[in-house]
């Protein structure tokens, strides 16, 4: 299998798939493809896996597979905002936690699982923090940046505080928390929400300087009404 990224401002990444070679997506993610590639659609994992993902972190309850029936089948499957597409070989990790909305498409190795945070209540209340997914296996996976990509190389009991929506993914070695930001005055004249996410090493993190919901939510504000 080979790939390459296209695109600057709305990119995609286009794979060159041999027979037999597959790539999965949410359902509705394939950009283009050439004849030679077969399509086939389930919940991935099963029903409860797949009502899970819909319910809980607002994402696709189907997968759609898609299969090289010859070599040289080339399909592409292309960002929904502006930014970067990101590939991630799993070989070179033991696993990475995902923000929603993050997953791009993967190769048939990889495995996508919900997880949740530790404290349910900060996670319940801090919103975009709540759900996450893991990656687990072997293979690629590509996953979408809003804005450009920063990455963090955190060493043992390194910490970092970033607001939630400017969380992308990171090393299942790190650990993560949602914490209340301190301070009344803070949480109501602030403007940065009540929570933070607080991240201790040692492992690699991925963040994006652009958090599309809190734009799209600033769009929507100044939307004349009635």
């Amino acid at each position: 299998m080979q790939y390459r990224i296209v695109g600057d401002t709305m990119p995609a990444v286009e794979v060159i798939l041999n027979n037999g070679e597959g790539m999965y997506t949410q359902s509705g993610g394939m950009a283009w493809m050439t004849e030679g590639i077969e399509m086939s659609t389930s919940t991935k994992g099963g029903l409860l896996k797949g009502l899970g993902r819909k319910m809980l972190a607002g994402e696709s309850m189907f997968m759609a597979q898609y299969t090289a029936k010859r070599d040289g089948a080339t399909i592409a499957f292309a960002s929904t905002v502006a930014g970067e597409v990101v590939p991630i070989d799993l070989a070179q990790h033991q696993g990475i936690i995902l923000q929603k909305g993050a997953f791009l498409c993967a190769t048939n190795g990889v495995q996508m699982n919900m997880k949740f945070t530790k404290k349910f209540s900060a996670g319940l209340f801090g919103g975009e923090g709540f759900i996450l997914q893991e990656a687990v296996g072997s293979g690629l996976l590509f996953i979408e940046i809003d804005g450009d990509k920063v990455e963090k190389d955190l060493a043992p009991g390194e910490v970092l505080y970033v607001d939630t929506g400017n969380v992308v993914g990171f090393d299942a070695s790190v650990t993560y928390e949602i914490q209340m930001i301190k301070g009344v005055g803070n949480i109501l004249f602030g403007g940065e929400g009540m929570f933070n996410t607080k991240l201790t090493g040692p492992g690699k993190v991925i963040l994006q300087t652009q958090n599309f919901n809190e734009f799209a939510s600033r769009i929507i504000a100044m939307v004349p009404r009635g």
